[in-house]
């Protein structure tokens, strides 16, 4: 009985709150204007590889495909990793035309250490990393591999974070609002347990984004 009426003014509050909406209380206020300091630097790029580093990420900038191909080899050989995992087919074609191998079959996720992706923006000020569900690696391509590499490019590199929900919005304006809109910043690390920081709790224990310093084809952030 007790849950019964707590149930009920719970039900009652909603209920009236429906009914007596309350007016916003400084409905002249403007909240378009910035209120985070501009970037030091004049090069977005830049001001994304400066606020990776302080999130423990790593920014490696390529001047084109190509020297993305040389960079990417070049890492995975140091790395010594022969198991590159990729699920986007647009990632998966520049792979092969440039000679990487990657593991394209969902059936081996489990033994995934290494996983490239794609993504739909990235975050200038935060030095973070939108993606959505509406990529085709799906969730689990931004949280299941040790190692996660996220490929992007010049014009998916936005300022802040209302830029980058903008740019979305006009990405999808056709298909509809992702289901799932996540922003990772750095690696995942938690400090839940006796305060003592765990690095790789619930997802990726490094980060890398491979910038491409070229416009992605057909990408609509203007």
């Amino acid at each position: 009985m007790e849950e019964s009426t707590s149930r009920e003014k719970v039900l009652k509050a909603v209920r009236d709150a429906l009914v007596n909406p309350m007016d916003p209380p400084y409905p002249n206020e403007e909240k378009t204007d910035n209120i985070y300091a501009p970037p030091e630097s004049e090069f977005q790029e830049i001001a994304f590889a400066e606020a990776l580093a302080k999130v423990n990420g790593n920014f490696v900038y390529n001047i084109d495909v190509g020297e993305f191909a040389v960079n990417l080899k070049s890492f995975l050989a140091e790395r010594n990793t022969d198991s590159l995992h990729c699920y986007e087919p647009d990632v998966q074609q520049i792979l092969n035309e440039n000679g990487i191998f990657c593991i394209n079959s969902r059936e081996d996720y489990k033994e995934c250490e290494t996983g490239i992706t794609s993504c739909e923006f990235l975050i200038a000020r935060l030095g973070s990393i939108m993606v959505s569900s509406r990529q085709p690696c799906g969730r689990k391509g931004f949280i299941f591999p040790a190692l996660h590499i996220v490929v992007a490019w010049r014009n998916q590199l936005v300022y802040d974070l209302k830029d980058a929900f903008s740019a979305l919005k006009n990405k999808y304006a056709e298909k509809g609002t992702p289901s799932m809109v996540s922003v990772i910043t750095g690696p995942s690390r938690t400090a839940d347990i006796e305060k003592t920081l765990v690095m790789g709790a619930h997802g990726p224990e490094e980060l890398f984004v491979f910038f491409i310093d070229k416009d992605i084809y057909g990408l609509k952030n203007e």
